[in-house]
């Protein structure tokens, strides 16, 4: 379990195509004990090596068929986060490194030193506004939902040290849904009704 708070930039080292998937070799700033998860740019990763500062992950088909780490180059930045401890303090929201999907950034807008994403994606069924979503294991804050894409506004704080403060028009980007949001659509589905705020509401999920 994570809380969507990137902890640092990590430095891809190397990447390498493996019978069952790809090899990554990452810089991740911090000792790393083998057999400890990590999220990079928001999939929870097993390091299965590692020397000091520098952990493998070995990345499998389905997950590089989900996420953006099929694209990720030796020297490109990626975000780390790693598990949280029992009894931390919870900043973000709880984020489990499982992605459900990607979405590509549509449009950058710039306006008194913020930054708005807009980002196309088919899963805003599952997303409110003022709720939350993980954005390459970021957790934001969702300020427009339509039906094909969402947007949320970066701080000066979050571009500078994640990722997305270098995204562009086009980029591919991990999505992970508040896990709320996808139990609701779960039994909403038993009920055969389709998860709308009109439902939310009545559920007491949306005042």
């Amino acid at each position: 379990m994570f809380t969507g708070l990137v902890e640092a930039l990590g430095r891809v080292k190397a990447v390498t195509t493996t019978r069952s998937g790809k090899r990554l070799v990452v810089d991740v700033l911090w000792p790393v004990v083998e057999g400890e998860s990590i999220a990079v740019n928001g999939v929870c990763l097993t390091a299965v090596a590692s020397h000091r500062s520098i952990a493998t992950f070995d990345v499998i088909p389905e997950t590089l068929k989900r996420t953006n780490l099929g694209g990720v180059k030796r020297g490109g930045a990626v975000n780390l986060e790693r598990s949280l401890k029992a009894g931390a303090r919870l900043g973000g929201h709880f984020v489990q490194g499982h992605v459900d999907g990607t979405g590509r950034v549509a449009a950058v807008t710039r306006s008194k030193g913020a930054v708005t994403l807009k980002i196309g994606t088919d899963l805003t069924r599952l997303m409110v506004p003022k709720g939350c979503v993980a954005v390459d294991g970021v957790s934001l804050t969702l300020v427009e939902v339509e039906s094909d894409y969402f947007t949320v506004a970066l701080i000066p704080t979050t571009l500078k040290v994640t990722t997305l403060g270098k995204a562009r028009a086009g980029a591919l980007l991990n999505l992970e849904i508040d896990i709320l949001g996808k139990y609701i659509e779960k039994l909403a589905g038993r009920r055969k009704d389709s998860v709308t705020r009109e439902l939310l509401k009545k559920s007491g999920f949306l005042p």
